[in-house]
Formats: structure tokens, C-alpha cells, sequence
């Protein structure tokens, strides 16, 4: 189900669904939309490029179910929370490589992820922890760059409002068997001041670079390595580290690094195939007060996987199997200069056998998996994901699909030690999740809407008691439950528009056993993006709405829960085509400059407006 905006390339048909469109996160046997149960949407290469927001996390805002948390300009720590679920609840993956950060509360670092190199992202909602393992309560998000198909370059350079500039610079390269592909992003601000209250601004710059490169030894057998480094530093306003008094002069530094190799072999549907690889995986965090250190924390993620995969058929009925094993060994260590706390080391592996079949026969697809999780300093758990996609005549389909999701402490809560603020619970346990949704789908010509319902419920969630200085397992369950409403339509090359809006109820058990409802994330919200290109120009826009949320008020005690108004946020860009090498282009962002915030007291960049120009081979997809 694709219904957040697709524009496929200038000489597609205009078909906004694409259903032959290959998606990778929403099993562990690519397949495509269409006979894909799973609530996911991709935003690709085109897409990516003609709406030409700096970071990520941007794009996601249009993605049903989707609350973004930006607590301040860009740059600043920002949350993603999907249908209802924690912020590390959402499974991050960076060129197929892992890459929720371990010194950060296992939480996906999107104020660091340059939309720059990226050519593809992938939001598959709903509990995937079967296919994917650990955090996958919420959804998964994919982010991929773009592979070497043709020779080619591109670069494109940006400034505009508070400060903001940005540069980037991409290539690849084929010869022969041997595939090289990579990037490079930087991007800068000075920023405004987050508190509001006229003080000082609070800027950021980060630097990002992306690289593939594989060797075809055979039609058969193809080896790879690919890595990233994304690497920021960023200004905030918070608290002295050693009088609690509050102060403009925090800042942290943070960067993480991955690489991994790997190896695939066998093709098509029919007959074996599948895959090695190692990855390594490392990240830290240094929190500054005056441009000195004051504390540090560092994660390393080593994984192996391989995977097999066997496909067949027994007469109409088209069968696909997949057995795969995984092993993860993770460390975790923190550092307190101001108060002489030493390292405090902590380490814990985890393994896992996953299996998933899927058959289908006249376009009805079935899909099972189940995997079972080893962990050192846990219970051990079994996952399951079950689903069926059936055709139903005259364009309409019915979807239906169960899941569950496991989400074991992470390092932070179970060792984390902030003086006179928080220490770690060591006898937390996992957090579980079930949960099961249904939809109905419509796809004729250039009209394509679904109408999906969804319901979870959240086990053990791990919680502040009441006075925040350590995390402990909530007795009762966590709801959440929902409604989306999608639609796209299609213009041939000149108009695409895509909308959606949806519906959530949150809830978590206080410590009277009610019910109330969770922070910073709104029952309504909802999007419409367009695109297009005509002669020698192109276009996208998008409006995002964000309804009504709930914050936490931490400057008082007790604390209060306090209201968030809503907003609509608005971004456009248009560019001309000089010729075929070189695109000048305008942009703006928060076009109704709007005056709002994601997190309380928090505040973000008014209306900007910026100016650039691209240049590229002639046969770039950019």
C-alpha cells in the first residue's frame, strides 16, 4: 500500500501506485506492492529530489501515522514515533546496516540522516520484530542510497535563511563487473534561539558521506561492501551540568560510522539463493558545556547474518521459503567527567532464527514468519507476523495482517547514571507488543486510495516513576490503536497528488490503573503532497498538518502535563532547467510561518527561503 506520493521518473507512465515497484522492508522476500499486506510507503529518487528537504526526518512528516519530534531547529535531537509507539520503538536501517544508536537509548538519530544521500526511504508501519528482530514495535524505516547503474555525477550546493548552507556531491562508476558508487553531504546553520526568549542562536553543521561498491563474479554471485559516516554537532539550551541552573551553553558533539561486507549468490524466484554479511557498527555521543566535555557515551553494534532463500512452485501455487540466523554482540559504556564517575562498561549479545514462507496463487498472497530470540541478559521470545492480501474484483482488494514486537531495555535504562537526575534500573524487563490491522484497497488507471484500521497493545512499557530518576516496567497494557485514509491521483507527468489522514489513540496506565493519553502524539494529522514537471521546469510541495498534542512540563514539581497547539507546515520548491546539465532552483520552507513547537519550550525556525543550483551528468536520475 504506497499512497504517500510517488513520481516516477520523466518518461514513466503515469501511474502513481506502480504496483510492480519492489519493496525490500515489508518481508524478508522482496516482493512487490501489490501483493504486499503491510502498511508501507517509499518515497523515492524523484520524490526525494523535487520536494529537496535537507534531512529526512522532513519527508517522514507526510507519512501516515508519523509524529515527528523536533525539539528546536534542525539539527536538534529529533523523535519519530509510529501509530502510537515510543521514539525506540522504530527500526532504523542505513544501507541494510542496523543503525538505532547504542549510546543514545537505541533510538534512530534522524536529525543526522542528509536527505542528500539518500535515493530511497521505506516506512513499514506496524510491529515487525518477526522479520527484523529488536525495536521493530513501531515500524521499520529504510533508507538507501543509490546504487552504480550507469557512469554519472551529480552535485548541488543551497543557502538561504538563518545561516542555512549545504553542498553535496555524488558519483558512480561501472566498469566491467565492478560497481563504485558514493556521496558526500554538508549542511550548516546558525540557527534561532530555541528558548524564545532572545537569547543566543543555536546552530548546527553536519558532514555525511555514503559508499557501495560490488564485484559481480558471476550471474550467480555477487560480493559488496558499503559503509557510512554521519557526523554532527549541534547547539541547545538545557541546564548547568553542575549547578542544575538553566543555561545556554550546552552543545554535543555525536557521530557514528558502519561498514559491512557481504555476499549474495543465486537469483530470481526459482532454485536457492541468499546471503552472508558482517557488520560493524560503532557511535558516539559527547555532551559540551562552555565547548568543554562533560560527559560521553559510546555504543558498538557487531552483527553476522545469512539468510536462504528457496523458491517453487506445486502447480498454481507459488511457494518461497527463507531460513535465516543472526547474531548481534553489543557494548555500552558512559562517562562523567564533571562528577568523576568512571566508564561503566556493559556488554550483551543476542542471536536469532528466524524463519517466514509466502505463497501465492491468483494474486492471493499469504505471508507467515517466525523468529525466535536468544537474548544473554533475558528471557528468551518468540515473534510472530502473519498476513493475506486477496484480490476482490473491479480494483479493490482486502488486507489483513497480525504481528508482535519485542523491545528489550536499552542500555540507558537498565545502566544509565546522570547525577542527581536519573539511574539506571538493571531489573527492567523487554517490553512486548501484539497487534493486528485490516484495510481495503482500491487501485484503477491513475486513481489508487486505501482505508486501513489498525489495533496494538503494549506489555511491560517502560516508563519514568514519578519523579523521573529511573525508568520502571508499567503494570497494565498500552493502547494504541488507529485509522488511516489514503488516496493518489495522477496527471501524466504534470500533476501527481497525494493525501492522507489519520487517527490515533494513545494511551498508558497511570499509577491509579487509567488510562491516559501519551505525549507528543497528535489523534489528527494528515498531509497532501504534489509534484510535477512541465518543458524545463519542476515542482513539489507538500502541507502537513499536526493536530493537537500533550507535552510534559518539567520546570515545575510536580510535574504537569500541558498542551501543544496544532499547525500546518508548509514546503515548496521549483527549479528550471538551463539544459541538461544544470538546474537552478527555489525553496521554501515553513511557508505559513507557523509559530509552534514539537517539544515543549522548544522553539523552531519560522518561514526560509533558499536558492541553489544543481549540476549532472545527462543521465542522472536526480
Amino acid at each position: 500500500m504506497i499512497i504517500l506520493l510517488l513520481a516516477a521518473a520523466a518518461d514513466a507512465a503515469a501511474d502513481p501506485v506502480q504496483p510492480d515497484e519492489v519493496v525490500i522492508t515489508a518481508s524478508r522476500i522482496p516482493g512487490t506492492k501489490d501483493e504486499t499486506a503491510a502498511s508501507v510507503d517509499v518515497i523515492d529518487q524523484q520524490t526525494l529530489a523535487r520536494l529537496d528537504v535537507p534531512l529526512v526526518y522532513d519527508v517522514l512528516r507526510l507519512v501516515p501515522s508519523t509524529s515527528v519530534a523536533a525539539s528546536g531547529p534542525a539539527g536538534t535531537f529529533t523523535q519519530v514515533r509510529i501509530r502510537g509507539a515510543e521514539a525506540n520503538h522504530t527500526l532504523l536501517f542505513i544501507d541494510g546496516i542496523e543503525a538505532n544508536d547504542l549510546s543514545f537509548g537505541d533510538e534512530p538519530r534522524f536529525e543526522l540522516l542528509n536527505a542528500d544521500l539518500a535515493s530511497r526511504v521505506e516506512v513499514v508501519r506496524g510491529p515487525q520484530s518477526a522479520l527484523w528482530g529488536s525495536q521493530a514495535i513501531g515500524g521499520v524505516v529504510a533508507v538507501t542510497g543509490a546504487t552504480a547503474e550507469t557512469n554519472s555525477y551529480h552535485a548541488s550546493a543551497e543557502a538561504g535563511s538563518f545561516g542555512f548552507a549545504r553542498a553535496m556531491t555524488s558519483g558512480s562508476l561501472v566498469d566491467g563487473d565492478l560497481h563504485l558508487s558514493g556521496a558526500v553531504g554538508w549542511q550548516r546553520a546558525t540557527g534561532i534561539d530555541v528558548s524564545g526568549t532572545g537569547g543566543d542562536r543555536d546552530g548546527y553543521h553536519n558532514l555525511s558521506a555514503r559508499a557501495l561498491a560490488s564485484w559481480t563474479l558471476s550471474p550467480d554471485v555477487t560480493l559488496g561492501l558499503n559503509g557510512f559516516s554521519l557526523n554532527g554537532y549541534s547547539q541547545f539550551d538545557g541546564n548547568d551540568p553542575v549547578t542544575f541552573a538553566p543555561s545556554q551553553d550546552l552543545s554535543t558533539r555525536f557521530g557514528m560510522a558502519a561498514g559491512r561486507a557481504w555476499a549474495a549468490f543465486g537469483s530470481g524466484n526459482q532454485g536457492l539463493s541468499g546471503s552472508l554479511a558482517a557488520s560493524l557498527f560503532d557511535t558516539r555521543n559527547h555532551n559540551l558545556f562552555k565547548g568543554e566535555e562533560t560527559s560521553s557515551a559510546s555504543g558498538t553494534r557487531r552483527t553476522v547474518s545469512a539468510d536462504a532463500r528457496y523458491g517453487f512452485a506445486t502447480g498454481t501455487v507459488k511457494h518461497e521459503f527463507v531460513a535465516a540466523a543472526n547474531y548481534e554482540n553489543e557494548s555500552f559504556s558512559t562517562f562523567d567527567k564533571v562528577f568523576g564517575i568512571n566508564s561503566r562498561d556493559q556488554r550483551r549479545i543476542h542471536e536469532a532464527l528466524t524463519g517466514e514462507w509466502k505463497a501465492d496463487v491468483r494474486g492471493l498472497t499469504a505471508d507467515v514468519a517466525l523468529r525466535h530470540d536468544f537474548f544473554s541478559r533475558f528471557n528468551d521470545a518468540t515473534t510472530l507476523r502473519a498476513s493475506l492480501i486477496a484480490p476482490i474484483g473491479s480494483g479493490f482488494s482486502v488486507a489483513g495482517s497480525y504481528g508482535e514486537g519485542i523491545s528489550p531495555p536499552t542500555f540507558t535504562e537498565l545502566y544509565g547514571f546522570f547525577p542527581g537526575s536519573f539511574i539506571g534500573n538493571p531489573k527492567l524487563k523487554p517490553e512486548t507488543s501484539r497487534g493486528y490491522e485490516a484495510s481495503v484497497r482500491y487501485h484503477h488507471g491513475p486513481l489508487a486510495a486505501s482505508l486501513t484500521g489498525y489495533r496494538q497493545r503494549l506489555h511491560d512499557e517502560i516508563v519514568g516513576n514519578a519523579d523521573f530518576t529511573t525508568s520502571l516496567n508499567a503494570p497494565g497494557i498500552s493502547h494504541r490503536s488507529g485509522v488511516e485514509v489514503e488516496a493518489t491521483w495522477s496527471l501524466a507527468e504534470a500533476l501527481r497528488v497525494s493525501a492522507n489522514y489519520s487517527y490515533l489513540d494513545a494511551t498508558q496506565p497511570n499509577d491509579a490503573g487509567q488510562q491516559i493519553r501519551e505525549i507528543r502524539r497528535p489523534k489528527h494529522s494528515g498531509a497532501i503532497a504534489i509534484d510535477g514537471s512541465v518543458h524545463r521546469f519542476s515542482y513539489g510541495g507538500s502541507l502537513a498538518y499536526v493536530g493537537t498534542r500533550t507535552d510534559t512540563d518539567f520546570n515545575v514539581f510536580p510535574t504537569t502535563t500541558v498542551g501543544l497547539r496544532a499547525y500546518w507546515l508548509a514546503g515548496a520548491r521549483v527549479a528550471y532547467a538551463l539544459g541538461d546539465r544544470v538546474q537552478l532552483f527555489v525553496r521554501g520552507s515553513n511557508l505559513l510561518n507557523q509559530h509552534y513547537q514539537d517539544v515543549l519550550g522548544d522553539h523552531v525556525e519560522g518561514r526560509g527561503v533558499y536558492a541553489g543550483l544543481t549540476l549532472a551528468s545527462a543521465g542522472h536520475k536526480r
